[in-house]
């Protein structure tokens, strides 16, 4: 039988598994040799990879083949169960990065069957062999479900058919998602994408809440097109929630800093107006009219005290040049003149 395949687009390309798996295929079956040829030329060609599973099962080593081929795939690869998958395509269906299944769809789990014709030895070689293949997918479940080896096989390997719905087989921890739930709006905010996935975290500690969203329905959104799995969305989020504390940090920096150069400039000012009525270039009045000058254009406002000259006081003059550590400086001995003469007119 042909498989067929589909490319999405020119990142992503979907795989169909519908039929019985065989190892030589014909009359509806699936040959595992041409399954892992067609994976061996879709892996190096597309980043990711759409493996969909409608099976009752088959041969369980052609089963194992496809499943090992499945596993070393370096795409991203995500499998849907679409109707059933039974047996050992319920086995590969467990090998995804990422596994999703149709709430209509039903997975079924059970001992591994087989027979021969012999003597007493071969019989007892083939229980030995079908012992040997339980404990493998045993393992296989297990490491999906993070159960014990044994607890799997004396769960589902009792002689007993088990068929699991889509909630089921989440709850149990064998796949990821429900892919046809009733989906999120596209116009979600961030916020509401972070809500969803947070409550489910928190509240159920599944890799996928059924009854709130799903993964594609996240992708649609477009700043989460690219993502590969839910931790890319979660990653993602994490990461605009550091950029958005980031960018509250720089701006509480900014503001700091901002009031930091108003106050040194709003003391500069003071300085440099200070200086002005000191050496006598505006009078006190103008003081706070050349502050206001200053903060409005500070270059030319200095510019502008530069070119006043200092009024030089006849205290100065008088004082130039003479020594500092004098009783009586010529400015004191010339106003105590002008007092002892005016006392002595009166």
């Amino acid at each position: 039988m042909t498989i067929l395949k589909n490319i999405l687009n020119e990142n992503t390309a979907s795989l169909l598994l519908y039929g019985e798996i065989s190892d030589e295929g014909g009359d509806g079956k699936i040959a595992s040799r041409d399954v892992v040829n067609e994976l061996m030329y879709l892996d190096g060609n597309y980043e990711n990879l759409n493996i969909r599973i409608n099976s009752v099962g088959g041969d369980v080593y052609p089963g194992i083949a496809i499943f090992n081929a499945i596993r070393q795939c370096r795409s991203n690869v995500t499998i849907y169960i679409d109707g059933i998958a039974g047996s050992i395509a319920g086995v590969i269906a467990l090998c995804g990065r990422r596994v999703e299944m149709s709430r209509y769809a039903r997975m079924m789990l059970h001992n591994v069957s087989g027979g021969c014709f012999g003597n007493k030895k071969d019989l007892q070689d083939m229980i030995s062999t079908i012992e040997s293949l339980e404990d493998t997918i045993a393992e296989i479940i297990g490491t999906r479900s993070g159960k014990d080896k044994e607890e799997v096989k004396s769960t589902y390997f009792d002689g007993t058919d088990h068929w699991l719905k889509a909630d089921e087989a989440l709850g149990l921890g064998l796949i990821d998602a429900i892919y046809d739930v009733e989906p999120i709006p596209e116009e979600s905010s961030t916020d509401d994408i972070y809500r969803i996935f947070t409550n489910r975290l928190e509240l159920e500690q599944q890799p996928q809440n059924p009854d709130k969203m799903k993964l594609e329905d996240v992708r649609k959104i477009p700043r989460f097109a690219n993502c590969a799995d839910e931790a890319a969305v979660m990653a993602m989020l994490g990461e605009t929630a550091r950029k958005a504390d980031k960018a509250d940090d720089l701006e509480k920096e900014n503001g700091e800093l901002k009031e930091q150069l108003q106050q040194q400039e709003e003391e500069r000012i003071e300085t440099t107006v200070t200086e002005a009525v000191t050496d006598g270039r505006i009078g006190a009045d103008q003081k706070d009219t050349y502050k206001n000058i200053l903060k409005a254009d500070f270059k030319n406002g200095m510019s502008a005290l530069k070119a006043l000259k200092p009024k030089k006081l006849l205290k100065d003059k008088l004082e130039t040049g003479q020594p500092q550590n004098i009783a009586e400086s010529p400015w004191e001995k010339k106003q105590r003149e002008i007092r002892e003469r005016t006392a002595a007119r009166n």
